[in-house]
C-alpha cells in the first residue's frame, strides 16, 4: 500500500487517533511515518482572529510559547505512539524496515500539511467528533484537493482494528478508481472486502466489474449492491451498509460534494455511526 506515511499531528484530541492509526500501518506494513505539527505565525493568526486588544511583543510572546507548548505535546504523543508501535525513531530505516521521524514547520496548517503530503504516499488526518456535523473542513479539502494522495481520516479514538474487512464505496468515477488504485496492498492484506454500490445499474453492473478486476490482484471481493431509498442519501446508505458488513474502513473517492461530504459530515450518518466513527480513505 504504502511506504512512507504523513500523520498530521496538531496536539489536539483529534490528532491521537491519526497518529496511532499512522503508527498501526507503518509497522504492518513496514513503512516510514513523519508526524508532522505545523505552529501558526502568530501574526496570521492575530489577523485572522480580529484581536480587540492591542497587538504587543507581550501577546506576540505569549502565543509563541502556546504554540511550543502545544508542539513539545504533539512531539512527545508521536514518539510514544512511535514507541509503543515498534517504531525507531530517526531517519527512514529503508525497505522492510519501519521507522518514523518528526518535523515542525510554522504556517497555515491546512496549506502546509497539503504541501508536505505530496512527497508521501498517504497521509493521515484526525477527525474530532466535535466537528462531525460541520459542512467542510479546510484540512481534509485542501489535502485531499492540492495534495494528489489519499488521505485518511481517522476517529479521535482508534479502533480496535483497521482493514480487516473493507468496504468500498464504488461509484465508477475517476477518483472511486484512484482511491481503490492507491491502496490495493491494504485491501489483499484485509481479511474480506465488500464492493458497495448505491443504485441499480442499467447492464453490466459496475460494482461486479470491479470485483472481476480486484480478483487479478489476489483480491476476492464481493459485491453488495444497494437500492435507493426515498428521501434517503447515498452517503447515508453508503455507510449504514458498510457498518452492518462490519466494515473498519471504508475506501470511497472524494470528488464533487455528495456522498462522501454526506458520510463524513451528516448529522443523520452521526446518529448511525455512534461514538465510534469509521475511518474513511479518500481519494480525490
Amino acid at each position: 500500500m504504502t511506504t512512507t506515511i504523513l500523520a498530521a499531528a496538531s496536539g489536539g484530541t483529534a490528532s491521537a487517533g491519526a497518529v496511532e492509526i499512522a503508527c498501526r500501518l507503518a509497522k504492518r506494513f513496514d513503512a516510514h511515518i513523519e508526524g508532522f505539527h505545523v505552529m501558526p505565525d502568530p501574526r496570521q493568526f492575530i489577523m485572522a482572529a480580529g484581536f480587540d486588544v492591542p497587538v504587543t511583543a507581550d501577546l506576540i510572546d505569549r502565543l509563541v510559547e502556546d504554540s511550543k507548548q502545544i508542539a513539545a505535546k504533539a512531539k512527545t504523543e508521536f514518539e510514544q505512539a512511535a514507541t509503543r508501535n515498534g517504531l525507531p525513531l530517526g531517519k527512514a530505516g529503508g525497505k522492510n524496515a519501519p521507522s518514523a521521524s518528526w518535523r515542525e514547520e510554522t504556517g497555515y496548517a491546512p496549506t502546509a500539511v497539503a504541501d508536505r503530503g505530496r512527497f508521501f504516499d498517504l497521509v493521515v488526518l484526525g477527525r474530532s467528533e466535535r466537528v462531525v456535523e460541520q459542512p467542510h473542513t479546510n484540512a481534509i479539502e485542501q489535502t485531499l484537493m492540492r495534495s494528489g494522495r489519499p488521505v485518511l481520516l481517522a476517529p479521535a479514538k482508534a479502533p480496535a482494528s483497521l482493514g480487516e474487512t473493507i468496504a468500498i464505496g464504488w461509484d465508477g468515477s475517476a477518483s472511486a478508481v484512484h482511491a481503490v488504485a492507491s491502496t490495493l496492498k491494504l485491501l489483499a492484506a484485509a481479511r474480506r472486502v465488500v464492493v458497495i454500490t448505491v443504485g441499480k445499474a442499467n447492464g453490466a453492473s459496475p460494482g461486479a466489474a470491479l470485483v472481476d478486476y480486484l480478483s487479478w490482484h489476489g483480491i476476492a471481493a464481493v459485491h453488495r449492491e444497494v437500492l435507493p431509498v426515498q428521501g434517503v442519501g447515498a452517503g447515508e446508505l453508503l455507510l449504514a451498509n458498510a457498518r452492518e458488513e462490519d466494515a473498519d474502513l471504508l475506501i470511497m473517492g472524494g470528488f464533487g460534494h455528495a456522498p462522501w461530504r454526506e458520510v463524513l459530515f451528516g448529522g443523520v450518518t452521526r446518529q448511525i455511526v455512534g461514538t465510534s466513527l469509521l475511518p474513511v480513505l479518500l481519494a480525490h
